[in-house]
């Protein structure tokens, strides 16, 4: 929905009256995205049902039925009137306001309903709390970094440190917030998409001395809700996209997950194991300097389950890595091919990274085994294509046009296997976790939406503390 009413925007904007279909389960969304667009008297008609779940007689019946009685009404009586005006802030706290006054319970009670919180008790943003946040930062209050979709609201300094409190963070951790907020901010992360119906997570990633210096856990447990730093900062993604971007479940429905997921604790790395390896750090892989603290940002549709390894050779845990990991990616990986983005991260254990680089092989050897062995038949990833919606998805035909490269052939044969990774760069390595065990976990991204984004931490006392740099792989 919210492609399709970006759409009608364009449409109006040519002076030509739009009209949205979509199913009945998304008009909320959709009028909510229209009003933030200035197109609020866009019609909107409704499919009754799930089109996918319809048989072709059901479908071709309400179509003509009830979807084309509406379009016509619809068309005849709209006319292209887009506005520019964005939503009407003037009936929402201004910053330093104090909303409310009350008991701890009373002002849960007032967030609640307010829908300003993730549904979870949240601290109280006093005033004196959110300076508190400040201290930690040279930037102003009321810098407007850039405004976030579908709500298009401002993100402030002041109201990250406001959704910092709320969430349980620490003062301390602001410069990592507004780091978080500022790869939000960034166009080819596409937040307007985080409301998608696949019910992806933001996925955050810690690399550098800030992970020591704020008490961050990369070690047993790395992602298990328990550490404060790891908890409430990954709490603070999610209750920053509620409230400011505006994606929320109720009452209008913003966002979409169709059964979904819960929000992650942060994927913080282990940077002592990693340099016992002598492996190149995940910071360094995104071309930041060794000194730097650095978060990146990420959708993350599905986690694997526990990759286990062990024997007396690379391939014995090279084989099993690829299968557990490929598993998790399997039907959809097609996205990574339609949209020619696909960023899947292995956290390896340490002493799985220890294993192999004791049998000769690198980080590099690693991605390049996983992209050759993590396979996927042709007739699969069709199939699954056709039953997500991309029902003119085809292997055969992206070879043919030269978007798949000729060693996705032969065309014609829909039981061949193919690479789910279009190439060894695409998947990251984050070496996090019990030093005890030999367990590693994969993370699937979910291509286009939450395309990975990487910034510098201003963390004081450290090599960032200067303006941070700014990158996007």
């Amino acid at each position: 929905m919210p492609a399709v009413m970006r759409a009608c925007a364009t449409v109006e904007r040519a002076g030509i009256s739009a009209l949205a279909i979509g199913g009945a389960g998304f008009e909320g969304m959709g009028r909510a995205i229209g009003r933030s667009m200035g197109i609020s008297h866009v019609p909107i008609v409704s499919y009754p049902g799930v089109i996918l779940t319809d048989d072709t007689e059901v479908f071709l019946r309400k179509m003509s039925e009830t979807v084309a009685p509406q379009v016509v009404d619809g068309l005849l009586k709209s006319t292209a009137t887009i506005s520019d005006d964005v939503p009407d802030d003037d009936a929402e706290p201004t910053d330093r306001e104090v909303v409310f006054s009350g008991s701890l319970a009373e002002v849960q009670e007032f967030f609640h309903e307010k829908s300003w919180t993730d549904g979870l008790p949240i601290i109280p943003p006093t005033i004196e709390a959110a300076n508190e946040f400040l201290r930690h930062t040279d930037r102003p209050p009321d810098e407007v970094m850039g405004h976030l979709l579908p709500d298009l609201r401002e993100a402030t300094i002041w109201n990250v440190a406001v959704n910092g409190v709320m969430a349980g963070c620490r003062p301390e951790y602001m410069p990592v917030l507004v780091g978080i907020v500022e790869c939000l901010l960034d166009p080819v992360f596409r937040i307007q998409d985080a409301g998608s119906t696949p019910g992806w997570e933001p996925l955050v990633i810690l690399s550098g001395p800030v992970v020591n210096a704020l008490g961050f856990n990369s070690g047993t447990g790395v992602m298990r809700i328990g550490r404060q730093a790891n908890s409430s900062v990954g709490r603070f993604v999610r209750l920053y996209m509620r409230n400011v971007p505006g994606l929320r479940i109720a009452p209008d429905h913003t966002d979409q997950g169709a059964i979904a997921t819960s929000f992650n604790a942060v994927l913080a790395e282990n940077d002592r194991a990693v340099e016992d390896l002598g492996w190149s750090s995940f910071r360094a892989d995104k071309g930041f300097d060794r000194a730097e603290s650095v978060v990146s940002v990420r959708s993350c549709v599905t986690i694997s389950a526990p990759i286990y390894t062990g024997g007396d050779t690379a391939e014995d845990h090279l084989r099993t890595l690829a299968l557990i990991f490929g598993n998790a990616m399997g039907p959809w990986s097609y996205t990574g091919f339609e949209f020619g983005e696909w960023h899947p991260v292995l956290v390896l254990g340490p002493s799985i990274a220890r294993a192999l680089e004791e049998h000769g092989v690198g980080k590099d050897d690693l991605r390049r085994y996983l992209a050759q062995n993590m396979t996927i038949s042709v007739d699969d990833l069709n199939r699954y294509a056709w039953q997500v919606g991309s029902t003119s998805f085809s292997v055969d035909k992206m070879v043919e046009s030269g978007e798949l490269a000729a060693s996705y052939g032969p065309v014609g044969d829909a039981s061949r296997h193919v690479p789910m990774c279009p190439t060894p760069d695409c998947i990251d390595i984050v070496v996090a976790g019990n030093e005890s065990r030999n367990q590693s976990r994969g993370y699937v991204q979910n291509h286009v939406q939450g395309v990975p984004v990487s910034r510098s931490i201003a963390f004081r006392g450290t090599a960032s503390e200067n303006q941070p740099h700014r990158r996007t792989e």
